[in-house]
């Protein structure tokens, strides 16, 4: 059980081995100028009671001592480790309870055994957005590290992820609502969070189901990781997966600049294929993503679909490619749009 009385001098000793200069100097920027804004809204930070998470409020509450009382820790029960998930809850309680630190918990009402992992992070971020929008807060601080984006790089190049998938996760990501999230951690790696911590005094929960195969991020955590780290050998390849994310962000804002200088997407949810003609294919398919994305009845595109209305678009020919029972992609007289499947319409106005 966590020590009441110690985790404000625990958050001290902490900021001290890691000042803020340790920090992602993206994310110590935006804090520091949303700190100095007009209603200081509040800032929710995601809390498990592991070490990463720990680190981060500890941190924030230590170097932003102005935003102390617009904390918000945001706890979420899987339901799927029993005591041991209804222990981390009353860690995390006691851990803010000792900062004076608002502590706001939820609980996965559809949790079931076999759950999978997307189901469990869809689950835990919608009681994170909503639990900001009770507050009118946008802020969702997030205590990921240099370890998991060589997680997530080798879990996006396994399903051929793009640049903007390999920028993940990214230090100051708008989302949508004009919520942003902030991941100060990534300069830093999991073993120097935990080894800070403990010279701190600090003490934290163990999640033992990160160690099973039960998901692809545990198994890379525990089979690939390694290994991969042990071929590189002294090579800082945790670094080198840093570095790497950071060089592929700059190319992604790099193509999204040159993209919205072209500006294809017209009023009516129309494509200008002519406005695309001669440019890269890059180009070309980040212009396809958007429209498709504006497209509010399109169903479910595969891969192989993608790739041929990609072809259509590069080429600029006249085509009528169905997006499934909603409707068709058309192009025709230089630009691309959606046209409704007319019989459908009709057969919903005829019930």
């Amino acid at each position: 059980m966590a020590k009441n009385s110690r985790w404000p001098s625990i958050a001290a000793a902490l900021a001290a081995g890691i000042p803020r200069g340790c920090l992602h100097p993206a994310v110590t920027a935006w804090a520091d100028a949303d700190a100095a804004a007009p209603g200081r809204r509040a800032w929710g930070v995601a809390f498990s009671g592991g070490a990463d998470s720990l680190a981060l409020l500890l941190l924030l509450w230590a170097h932003w001592p102005a935003r102390r009382g617009r904390l918000v820790a945001l706890h979420f029960n899987h339901r799927l480790r029993g005591r041991a998930a209804d222990a981390d809850a009353r860690f995390c309680e006691a851990v803010c309870a000792s900062l004076g630190v608002a502590c706001v918990s939820g609980n996965w009402k559809q949790a079931h055994r076999g759950a999978g992992e997307a189901g469990a992070r869809a689950a835990r971020f919608a009681f994170f957005h909503a639990a900001l929008a009770r507050r009118r807060a946008t802020a969702l601080w997030l205590g990921h590290q240099q370890d998991d984006i060589a997680e997530t790089v080798l879990m996006r190049l396994a399903r051929g992820s793009g640049t903007a998938g390999l920028c993940a996760p990214r230090p100051v990501q708008a989302m949508p609502a004009g919520r942003v999230h902030l991941r100060p951690l990534l300069t830093l790696k999991k073993q120097a969070l935990a080894d800070a911590l403990e010279a701190a005094g600090a003490v934290w929960r163990e999640d033992a189901s990160n160690g099973t195969g039960a998901f692809l991020r545990n198994r890379i955590r525990r089979d690939v990781l390694p290994a991969w780290l042990a071929a590189t050998g002294a090579r800082d390849a945790l670094a080198g997966a840093a570095l790497s994310r950071g060089l592929l962000e700059e190319d992604d804002a790099a193509l999204e600049a040159w993209l919205d200088a072209l500006a294809p997407l017209k009023p009516g949810g129309r494509l200008d294929v002519k406005a695309l003609a001669g440019r890269p294919r890059a180009i070309v398919r980040r212009a396809l993503h958007r429209w498709l994305a504006l497209q509010a009845d399109t169903g479910d595109l595969s891969r192989q679909g993608f790739e041929l209305l990609l072809a259509a678009v590069e080429a600029g020919r006249a085509t009528r490619f169905s997006l499934g029972r909603g409707g068709f992609a058309t192009i025709g007289k230089g630009a691309l749009f959606f046209e409704k499947n007319r019989r459908r319409n009709a057969a919903r106005r005829g019930k």
